[in-house]
């Protein structure tokens, strides 16, 4: 069955969360998606990867949202045996002393060639040889308590290496999506450790040089808080005492306590941001590292709506493999034609949010479409800092909300923000129609990112490490209005492929309400209703400077050529 994945080198992908398919709950978010992404397009590109995470049975969370915009987590189960295939594996990872057996599944990502495929191993500790405790660590995506996480940790990193060997793959490089499996590096150092009997008094018996060769590591958190951290202590207990020399765990992780990213960052060769200002950041948060930009992308055909693949079939034909192709959308498509399949992918949108609330939308009117994870740094909030001159905005130039987004079940700033979102919604219904969408999935993002009219993202800054969905709408042909954040700053071409909320040189909350308000009612819907042909030039401003540019094709071939090939 791996014959055809084992047979030459492949590089080794590992994330806590990959999005396989929308129905198979094994992502919470932007991560997960962007994994998802990278292994689509590897998949086209023929790129030789291997991919290792967890099998998250119980998933990340199913939400359901009350009339007030209360949020409930429900358990998003699903049976790997539906997707996947086990494999006849097994491998031990000592935790708590205790002998952890961790299984595996395969799962395939096809590529757009018939013999194209990457290899996604989901690691599974439900194994009979384990007590009940142990059977439950790769259940739940995010779950649990500092242990919890450190035990799902270890099996990411330490089982995940354990595993592909044991599977027979040969392994020429590995790439860490965020610090969450940085074990494997740690891992690696035991693997290839001087013999004790050929060590001089006060030699290291680990190959740093070798291990940094052989390890990529891409960082996604500009907030020092979201940088994974376990104390010693923790570390001790979970991993034993023996698992590695504490004096250079210390060197290598931090005195103070483990810092998952400090190890990732002194194991690894090439390290890279996903934006330029993200790079930046992380330089300024640790300084002394060379930390690269290559600013995210997002997967062509997955993020593409039905009526947009067939115009840009017929019109600009390989532009699924060679999304460069869209530059091209503004002379070889006709303005008619790009508005019919926005209009068919609106009709969608409006169709979905009347099968899911019962509210009925116009499609005369804009749509304004906001879905983040719901926390504060994303200022979902930002939108209703004004009811009053929302209301007065609205009488001049109607105009329609749609969002969604889900809170992290701790988070309950975030879970305040969704109620407080569906309050300021009853207030505005008489002047603006308005809508939040539960349950945020890969799907019902597609057909939002699609069907809206303008996307809207206001972070605060420098939080924003890259944000992907401003991505996904340029290829449906809608232009972002957003903070310079992030991916944004680089792709913001004022009144070319969308429109800044205020500028990059202001305070981190500036003056972004006004701001918005002023652009909206000046300059954003006047447009929008007096003149389309201006209108439709910045919908193929976003498709041809953007969409051609912002891909996981065109990210996919840096690795290739600046990571995995040096």
């Amino acid at each position: 069955m791996l014959n055809r994945y084992t047979y030459g080198p492949r590089v080794a992908y590992f994330s806590m969360e990959i999005a396989l398919r929308s129905d198979i709950p094994t992502y919470a978010g932007g991560l997960g998606v962007l994994a998802g992404d990278t292994l689509r397009s590897a998949a086209d590109l023929e790129i030789p990867m291997v991919a290792v995470t967890l099998v998250s049975t119980a998933g990340y969370f199913r939400q359901e949202l009350d009339e007030q915009g209360r949020q409930r987590e429900l358990p998003a189960v699903w049976d790997p045996a539906s997707a996947a295939t086990p494999l006849n594996a097994k491998v031990v990872v000592l935790i708590e002393g205790r002998r952890v057996w961790v299984g595996a599944w395969l799962y395939s990502v096809n590529g757009l060639a018939d013999n194209s495929h990457q290899p996604v191993i989901l690691l599974d500790t439900n194994q009979e040889e384990n007590s009940e405790a142990d059977r439950r660590i790769t259940d739940h995506l995010y779950g649990g308590d500092e242990v919890y996480r450190l035990k799902q940790e270890a099996v990411l990193g330490i089982g995940g290496l354990r595993m592909l060997q044991a599977l027979g793959f040969t392994i020429s490089q590995y790439h860490m999506n965020e610090g969450h499996s940085a074990l494997l590096a740690a891992e690696l150092l035991n693997r290839y450790a001087f013999p004790k009997e050929e060590l001089r008094p006060g030699e290291s018996a680990y190959d740093v040089p070798r291990v940094r060769e052989l390890c990529n590591f891409t960082t996604h958190t500009p907030v020092e808080a979201g940088h994974d951290r376990f104390s010693y202590e923790v570390v001790r207990r979970v991993l034993g005492e023996d698992f590695m020399d504490l004096a250079t765990l210390k060197r290598l992780a931090g005195d103070d306590a483990l810092n998952m990213t400090r190890l990732a960052l002194n194991l690894s060769d090439y390290v890279n941001g996903v934006a330029k200002t993200h790079a930046e950041v992380s330089r300024r948060m640790f300084p002394g590292y060379r930390v690269r930009a290559v600013t995210n992308g997002v997967h062509p055909i997955t993020w593409t709506s039905p009526s947009f693949s067939k115009l840009y079939d017929q019109h600009l034909p390989g532009w699924s493999h060679e999304p460069e192709l869209l530059i091209r959308a503004d002379c070889c498509i006709p303005d008619a034609v790009i508005w019919e399949a926005h209009r068919a992918a609106k009709a969608a949108l409006i169709d979905k949010v009347k099968a899911l609330t019962g509210a009925v939308l116009s499609p005369k009117e804009p749509i304004i479409g906001f879905a983040r994870r719901m926390t504060a740094y994303k200022r979902p909030d930002l939108l209703f800092s004004d009811l009053a001159r929302l209301k007065n905005i609205a009488q001049q130039w109607p105009f329609q909300l749609v969002l969604a987004g889900k809170a992290h079940p701790h988070d309950e700033g975030g879970k305040r923000l969704i109620e407080q979102i569906h309050y300021y919604l009853r207030e505005l219904q008489a002047d603006v129609r308005g809508v939040y969408l539960p349950g945020y999935d890969m799907a019902l993002a597609l057909e939002m990112v699609a069907g809206v009219d303008v996307w809207l993202n206001t972070p605060l800054r420098p939080y924003e490490a890259s944000g992907t969905s401003g991505m996904k709408a340029a290829f449906n042909g809608v232009p972002q209005f957003s903070v310079l954040d992030g991916w944004w700053a680089e792709a913001c071409i004022e009144g070319v492929t969308g429109w800044a909320i205020g500028d990059s040189s202001e305070s981190v909350n500036g003056n972004d309400a006004n701001a918005f308000y002023d652009k909206l009612e000046n300059v954003v819907l006047p447009l929008y209703y007096t003149n389309q042909p201006g209108w439709v030039a910045v919908m193929k401003g976003a498709i041809c400077k953007n969409a051609s540019f912002f891909n996981s094709h065109r990210m996919m071939r840096r690795y290739a050529s600046e990571a995995y090939l040096r």
